[in-house]
């Protein structure tokens, strides 16, 4: 059987048997780690990624189902696997709905187990467990560093999930710096065109003159100035994908050129008669309202019903507020390990400050933002301010407006408010307790849940 790579964690008290397990999956190549209690699987994967848990007949105090429900919280990608005696078809559909892969009886066989493991395990979401913000942080291929726990980013990520491998046309659609392109990019590494190339063209950039031999390119001698042989954007991405920022600042002349490649998948370079053939999934977006635009004369028609075949509106920063928070940590923690910072949580007031602010640049101009104020913090600063924050964003604050959403979990308002209280103790602990009404202890505890250290 072929050598595996695969990480496996296993729940269950009972030594030999698991004893037994382990051998076996070891023998594979698996990677395995035992643990005896479901709490103590949490823990271990609050620092520690795995592709599989196998969770035995004792979980300890946490039930299958709800096992099942705070594993796939940490990380959804984990394929959890039963293993029981007990066949009640009432606990087999309770963890099945909570989110397990399988449910096994005890009599299993071991290749019936790998076959389990193994059966269409799709491409895992690695991450990295931030240690500044307890956040999962998707950090591959597949999901570019998006963090998010909006309901409308959820479901376009289930969308692009759905869509990806398929040839049809994106029209991504919404303002600037809501991350289209980071979309588009998301769509082709997902997609079978991965391995080839993907090309960018901001239509907005290029001068209505040069438009068309960028697209399509251009023979020796066709115009002046075209002292050789171009080969256009569409050409170069052959075989992969190209992406058409701002598809809609073409020329309605252009428009015509470009719906005919769509159709056609073939174009003609300036200056010759051969038709090349086109192998190239098209991904096109605007910040436009193309419905408007087409009332005003300047879309045509009949080009957007050819990109409009899978459309994907992407909501401003504004309307999904819930991920400003988890925005922030997580540009805090990248530009704070980019410029060597010590920044390790970013307090109440500029909190507030960043949820209240209107964001016209979205996430863009957030990013921005916080790389910004990560630049101009001292070496050893330890807690963002609102000091940090550019003048203009500043004057936005409207700190601790009860009556407005923040849209900031219990247990972020918690972490903020230690960090933001040993900051003024200076680290005084038993004095930060004090302030906070909490036994020294308990906040020890919390600092340790929050690698507060």
């Amino acid at each position: 059987m072929k050598m595996l790579k695969r990480k496996i964690l296993i729940i269950d008290n009972e030594i030999y048997r698991n004893r037994d397990l382990q051998i076996s999956l070891k023998s594979l190549g698996y990677e395995v780690k035992i643990v005896k209690t479901g709490l103590e699987a949490i823990h271990y994967l609050a620092k520690n990624s795995m592709d599989v848990i196998i969770a035995g007949f004792d979980t300890g105090r946490i039930s299958k189902e709800n096992l099942v429900k705070d594993i796939i919280n940490i990380d959804s990608s984990i394929r959890v696997i039963f293993i029981d005696d007990n066949s009640d078809i009432k606990n087999i559909v309770k963890v099945m709905r909570a989110g397990a892969y399988d449910y096994l009886e005890n009599n299993f066989g071991i290749n019936d187990l790998v076959k389990t493991i193994e059966g269409k395990l799709e491409k895992r979401i690695f991450v990295e467990k931030n240690p500044n913000t307890n956040t999962i942080i998707p950090i591959n291929k597949e999901y570019e560093g998006i963090v998010s726990r909006s309901e409308n980013m959820k479901a376009i990520l289930s969308m692009i999930d759905r869509i990806a491998e398929s040839n049809a046309t994106v029209l991504l659609m919404g303002e600037s710096g809501v991350g289209k392109e980071v979309l588009a990019k998301m769509i082709y590494k997902k997609s079978t065109r991965q391995d080839k190339r993907f090309v960018v063209i901001n239509c907005a950039a290029i001068p209505e003159k040069l438009i068309e031999s960028e697209l399509f390119g251009h023979e020796k001698g066709s115009f002046t100035g075209a002292s050789s042989r171009k080969i256009g954007k569409f050409e170069q991405a052959e075989g992969g994908t190209i992406f058409l920022d701002e598809m809609a600042e073409l020329s309605l002349n252009m428009q015509v050129k470009f719906l005919r490649v769509l159709q056609e998948r073939q174009l003609e370079r300036i200056g010759s008669s051969n038709r090349i053939d086109l192998d190239v999934r098209i991904i096109v977006a605007t910040n436009k309202d193309l419905l408007k635009e087409l009332q005003n004369g300047n879309f045509r028609e009949d080009l957007y019903y050819r990109v409009n075949v899978v459309k994907i509106e992407i909501p401003p920063l504004r309307e999904r507020r819930e991920d400003i928070s988890m925005m922030s940590n997580n540009f805090l923690f990248e530009f704070s390990k980019e410029y060597g910072k010590k920044l390790k949580s970013i307090d109440l007031e500029t909190m507030h400050i960043l949820l209240n602010n209107e964001w016209k640049g979205n996430v863009r101009e957030l990013k921005n933002v916080i790389e910004r104020a990560v630049v101009i913090a001292k070496k050893n600063d330890k807690l963002l301010t609102k000091e940090h924050l550019p003048m203009e964003i500043r004057n936005n604050e409207n700190f601790l407006d009860l009556n407005k959403k923040t849209e900031l979990t219990l247990k972020e308002y918690e972490r903020i408010l230690i960090v933001y209280t040993l900051n003024k103790t200076k680290g005084n602990k038993t004095k930060a307790a004090e302030i906070l009404g909490i036994e020294r202890q308990t906040l020890y505890n919390k600092m340790k849940e929050y690698n507060l250290f």
